[in-house]
C-alpha cells in the first residue's frame, strides 16, 4: 500500500458507497457529514446515467447527505463537455436508460440521422436493433463514444449488466473503437481534480469497485480506497495482480481512515 501525499479532497462514487438503490448504506450520512467538516474539499464522481445532477444531489439529501447539484460529476456531465469540444455542432443520438437531457445542454439531439452516436446506461433501450444499427453506424464511419464503460451496478434485485458489456462486442461488429469518457477512463477523476481546485495526488477516491473506481484512479495518481460494499467481491480482490492504497469496511470508516492519513509522518 502507497501513501500519496497530503490528502486535501475526497471523491466520493456514490452506488454501493453511500447509497444502494438510493437507501443510505449504514453510516454514510455521518460519515460524509465529519469528512465535510474537517475541511477537505469533494466531489462526487458517478456513472449513473438514469438521473441529472440535480436530481442524484436531491436524492441524496432525503437521506441525509447533503450536496449541491455542482458537486456531482455524473458520466452524462462529462460525456455532454467532450462531444461538445470533439465535435462541435454535431447532431447526437444518445442510446441510454433514463432522462438525462437536464445533463446534455448544448448537445443537438438527433435520432434519426445522427453525426455521432452516445452510448449510456443500459437498460431496455439497449435493444436487439438498437445495438445493430450502432455497429452498422460505426462500418458507415459514424464515431460513437461511450459514457463509460462499467459492467454491473447492484440494487436491491441484485446484479445488473451495464453498458461495458456490450462495448467489446460493437467494436470488434462495427469494426471502429469507442471513445470512453466516464470511469474507469482518466478524463473523469482528472475533470474532478480540477473542479475540487487540487492535483490528483491530493485527492483520495473511494468506490466499491476495484477496477473501475479505486485502481483507475490509482493510475491517474489518486489514493484509492475501496469499500466492503456494494459490488464488492473478495475473490476479485484476492485475485487481482494490483492492489488499492487502502481497503475499508465502508465508507462509515472513512473519517478514522483520513485522520489516519493525516497523523502519519
Amino acid at each position: 500500500m502507497s501513501d500519496r501525499g497530503l490528502v486535501r479532497g475526497v471523491l466520493y462514487d456514490i452506488d454501493g458507497v453511500l447509497v444502494t438503490s438510493w437507501q443510505e448504506i449504514d453510516g454514510a450520512a455521518a460519515a460524509v457529514g465529519r469528512v465535510h467538516e474537517s475541511g477537505l474539499r469533494r466531489a462526487f464522481l458517478t456513472n449513473t446515467t438514469s438521473r441529472t445532477c440535480a436530481e442524484i444531489a436531491e436524492r441524496l439529501s432525503a437521506v441525509g447527505i447533503g450536496v449541491d447539484p455542482a458537486e456531482i460529476v455524473t458520466a452524462a456531465r462529462l460525456t455532454a463537455e467532450f462531444v461538445r469540444r470533439r465535435y462541435p455542432g454535431a447532431a447526437v443520438w444518445v442510446l441510454n436508460h433514463g432522462d438525462i437531457g437536464a445533463d446534455l445542454a448544448g448537445l443537438t439531439l438527433d435520432d434519426d440521422h445522427p453525426d455521432v452516436v452516445v452510448i449510456g446506461g443500459a437498460g431496455a433501450e439497449f435493444t436487439h436493433r438498437a445495438l445493430s444499427r450502432v455497429a452498422e453506424l460505426m462500418l458507415d464511419g459514424i464515431p460513437v463514444v461511450a459514457m463509460h464503460s462499467g459492467l454491473t451496478w447492484v440494487t436491491t434485485e441484485g446484479l445488473c449488466i451495464d453498458a461495458g458489456v456490450y462495448l467489446p462486442g460493437l467494436e470488434a461488429a462495427g469494426n471502429a473503437r469507442i471513445e470512453v469518457v466516464g470511469k474507469p477512463a482518466a478524463p473523469g477523476f482528472r475533470t474532478c481534480a480540477e473542479l475540487m481546485r487540487l492535483d490528483p495526488s491530493e485527492v483520495l477516491m473511494i468506490g466499491d469497485d476495484l477496477y473501475s473506481d479505486v485502481l483507475a484512479a490509482q493510475s491517474v495518481g489518486l489514493t484509492g480506497v475501496l469499500v466492503r460494499t456494494g459490488k464488492f467481491r473478495a475473490e476479485v480482490l484476492d485475485a487481482s495482480a494490483r492492489t488499492p492504497d487502502h481497503v475499508i469496511d465502508s465508507v462509515a470508516a472513512l473519517p478514522a481512515l483520513l485522520a489516519d492519513l493525516a497523523n502519519r509522518p
